[in-house]
């Protein structure tokens, strides 16, 4: 019997930011004076290189046609009012027409939907999977599809809009209200922006009155929770909303897509996920989803009850680890984390970077990439459960730049057209050479093609057994709980020793296994066996004693994969 390997890698990218190689880039520029990425800047050979890496899904963020404040009314397309979209390009996440794309990523407008359906099919050609965004939570202010098929109503035409909650509505409303908004309703447009009666704002925001902070260019959509008076839960009849959700996944699944990253999964009822998974799935059994939900105590519910593949695990890991390499934290935090779990932590998604947070190599985080080197063998080793990039981690992209609605915050902005100098150095016009990449952009690259390829390829991670050894290492007199990290991986006579060094400085340590550990994963006990280290090539000898230490050294904020084959 061939075990199944498991293990997803997921390389987040953003079209309009990949395929850009303007370096002349300016503060809140246009299309026209910042240029933006297409579908066809993804060639075989961009994704040849992407796949280097140990991808095996890439997420292509930003696919489904969002509100803008680039006119394309030629093409048929309504403009949106600039004072509800964030940025000259517009959040990705403040969807104008759930069935169609992005005109910006199209070299040929009028044929954006037949350039997607081709990068879909040159995708699959490489041996790679695709996922792209369902935004079920809310949708631009100006929502309006102009390509929906003939037999589907638009979200809100057939709203009662004198109520403030019904089931049979798609939106929320607040009745004899104009919308107010706290900030300048004109803001570049040639009248201020209109609505009336006012909906509710995305961010649970069930006032006329939304301010910079909120959510403010989107509209909450209602999956029959009365949010406004009280949440009662109004799930019978099936709600409108939910049927053509349901309609939405299933265009997006006939097109070839993979798998949906579902933003803002825990704030649509986990009942509604609970309806729609299998209904999709039925169809479409290797369908993926993977929801965005922050709330630990919601995780067993919407993994289990709602059907999801697997959940971000942002508010554990991710967090714990920023902080251990920040020096926020112990290392120890790392077993409490995934212990805290209960047994869910096959099923979480882990990351270090993502659109959402700050870059590793900003001056927020880290500074310098090569210094959450432990983090990322950790994460990406630890378990048999999908870890994600995000396009410029492995090149150290320092997310410092101001583009324009997003300021130097540490991140890529994601509502501005720009252009990521790590990207398109690397890209070099798409000849891939590492000509014009820095020797250290290239070491770093380089290691995270290893260690990604190695977590995929080594069946130890891809689908073996997991040992915490931070148990039987604390207080020891050559290994600091606090600032390293070791655990085991096995699968049959493979074993991995993995040690992470998070202090800045070198270390020789002494690593502790305990009896338990060579019972549970049926480890013969042996003076000096022959390891190599995955990471270098090197080999060096152990002993694997429950008597006595396993001693090795470490680089500052380095990292062994020791492997032992018996």
């Amino acid at each position: 019997m061939i075990e199944k390997q498991n293990k997803l890698i997921v390389y987040q990218v953003l079209p309009r930011l990949f395929g850009n190689n303007n370096n002349y880039c300016v503060n809140n520029g246009s299309l026209e004076t910042n240029g933006c990425g297409k579908f066809n800047d993804f060639t075989p050979k961009a994704l040849g290189e992407i796949k280097k890496l140990g991808v095996t899904h890439i997420w292509y963020t930003g696919i489904i046609e969002h509100a803008t404040q680039t006119d394309y009314s030629a093409y048929g397309i309504q403009r949106d009012h600039p004072a509800v979209v964030k940025g000259k390009a517009g959040s990705p996440y403040a969807i104008k027409d759930y069935y169609d794309v992005d005109p910006d990523l199209a070299t040929h407008v009028e044929k954006r939907m037949h350039e997607f359906e081709e990068l879909v099919k040159r995708t699959h050609k490489e041996g790679l999977k695709v996922i792209i965004d369902f935004v079920p939570n809310h949708v631009a202010r100006q929502y309006h599809s102009d390509v929906q098929p003939a037999d589907i109503a638009e979200l809100g035409a057939d709203d009662n809009q004198t109520l403030s909650f019904s089931p049979y509505n798609n939106y929320y409303y607040i009745p004899q209200t104009e919308f107010k908004g706290q900030f300048d309703l004109k803001a570049g447009g040639d009248t201020p922006y209109k609505e009336y009666p006012a909906k509710a704002t995305g961010n649970n925001r069930f006032d006329a009155s939304p301010n910079i902070n909120d959510w403010y260019e989107t509209v909450k959509l209602n999956y029959g929770v009365d949010y406004p008076n009280g949440g009662t839960r109004c799930f019978s009849p099936t709600p409108d909303t939910w049927t053509k959700m349901r309609h939405i996944l299933l265009f997006w699944a006939a097109k070839g897509v993979d798998g949906f990253r579902c933003d803002m999964a825990e704030m649509v009822p986990v009942e509604f996920w609970e309806w729609v998974v299998p209904q999709v799935k039925k169809d479409y059994p290797d369908l993926l989803f993977i929801a965005e939900v922050y709330n630990p105590y919601e995780y067993k519910n919407y993994l289990q009850k709602g059907k999801f593949d697997y959940l971000y695990d942002k508010v554990g890991l991710y967090d714990t680890l920023r902080n251990i390499t920040c020096g926020y934290e112990s290392a120890n935090a790392i077993t409490r984390c995934w212990q805290s779990l209960g047994g869910l932590e096959k099923q979480m998604l882990n990351f270090l970077e993502n659109h959402d947070e700050q870059r590793i190599a900003s001056d927020f985080f880290a500074r310098d990439p090569r210094k959450a080197i432990p983090a990322l063998v950790v994460s990406s080793c630890m378990n048999t459960n999908p870890f994600m990039i995000y396009s410029g981690q492995e090149l150290g992209e320092k997310g410092m730049d101001t583009e324009g609605f997003s300021g130097r915050d540490g991140r890529t902005s994601i509502f501005d057209y720009w252009s990521m100098d790590s990207i398109r150095k690397w890209r070099n016009g798409g000849k891939f050479d590492g000509k014009k990449i820095t020797p250290e952009q290239q070491h770093l690259l380089d290691f995270y093609r290893l260690l990604l390829t190695l977590s995929t390829h080594e069946k130890a991670i891809s689908c073996g057994q997991f040992f915490d050894l931070m148990y039987a290492n604390q207080n020891g007199w050559k290994f600091n709980e606090h600032k390293q990290y070791t655990f085991l991986r096995k699968y049959k006579n493979e074993l991995l020793l993995i040690v992470v060094n998070f202090d800045c400085v070198a270390v020789e340590v002494a690593i502790n296994l305990p009896s338990h550990a060579f019972d549970y994963l049926q480890m013969p006990q042996t003076e000096g066996y022959e390891a190599t280290d995955l990471l270098t090539n090197k080999k060096e000898i152990i002993s694997l004693l429950p008597y006595k230490a396993t001693e090795t050294s470490l680089a500052a904020h380095g990292a062994k994969i020791l492997k032992i084959i018996f």
